[in-house]
């Protein structure tokens, strides 16, 4: 049996709190023992070098030990733009672990260094490169693929959202192509992973199928204080639980039906 957990939206940098949460949340996914910590997205809140850096020095127990994957978000676009220290500037790549293989999908475009342009991308060259990745994958390992930009629509969560929405911006939107991408993922992936949201969520899709697809945003782990945690084995999810980073409470985030 393996565990993985799934973390998102650390937003570095933006005030003491935060960050502090973050130390919180490396030692508690390290006193959790999980096998591989998929992080998706918005690590900095201003993609700046010197958020980065507290990143590095914040999880350098997990990143030495070649326990955390990243994908970058829209926030690490903004400043000294550091997405690219993550996946060197692809934009698809496969890891193979130890019974899990990871597409990892960079959704971030340039258009998102404007704070109000923070929606993904996603293009037809990127659907034919997680198709070959998936191809990778081998025989009875858990497939899981990650990005920060949600790929089917979420409800609004806050003000500036609804705003967003009624005036046609773009800001929180799905990625267009979100819809090609699932269908794409159908049958032969069991975990899409992302962020973007700071609201907890999660859809099954093809539930009841030989192989269902889990749709899970993280939310905001620095401000939910929780991460979900997957063990697996051969291939197949064998449980499911959420454990808490210890800390004074945050605002209490309602899940998202998706």
């Amino acid at each position: 049996m393996r565990a993985l957990a799934h973390v998102s939206d650390l937003h570095l940098g933006r005030d003491p709190a935060t960050d502090d949460a973050a130390r919180r949340l490396c030692a508690a996914l390290l006193e959790a023992e999980v096998d591989q910590v998929l992080l998706t997205g918005d690590v900095t809140h201003r993609g700046r070098a010197a958020e980065l850096r507290r990143f590095q020095e914040i999880f350098a127990p997990l990143l030495l030990a070649g326990r955390l994957l990243v994908v970058p978000g829209n926030h690490d676009r903004m400043g000294d733009d550091v997405h690219r220290v993550w996946m060197g500037g692809a934009r698809v790549t496969a890891s193979r672990l130890p019974g899990l293989h990871v597409v990892r999908v960079d959704s971030t475009a340039p258009h998102n260094r404007s704070l109000i342009r923070g929606h993904g991308l996603l293009t037809p060259a990127d659907l034919e490169a997680v198709r070959r990745a998936l191809d990778e994958a081998p025989p009875r390992a858990l497939v899981a693929l990650m990005l920060h930009h949600h790929p089917m629509p979420l409800p609004e969560e806050d003000l500036a959202e609804r705003l967003a929405s009624f005036f046609g911006w773009p800001f929180a939107a799905e990625l267009p192509l979100g819809p090609a991408l699932l269908r794409a993922l159908r049958g032969r992936c069991d975990l899409v992973l992302h962020g973007h949201r700071h609201v907890t969520s999660a859809a099954v899709l093809g539930e009841g199928a030989a192989r269902p697809l889990r749709v899970l945003n993280a939310g905001s782990t620095t401000l939910t204080r929780q991460f979900r945690v997957l063990e697996h084995d051969a291939g197949c999810l064998a449980r499911e639980q959420w454990l808490a980073v210890p800390g004074e409470a945050a605002p209490a985030l309602a899940p998202a039906a998706a």
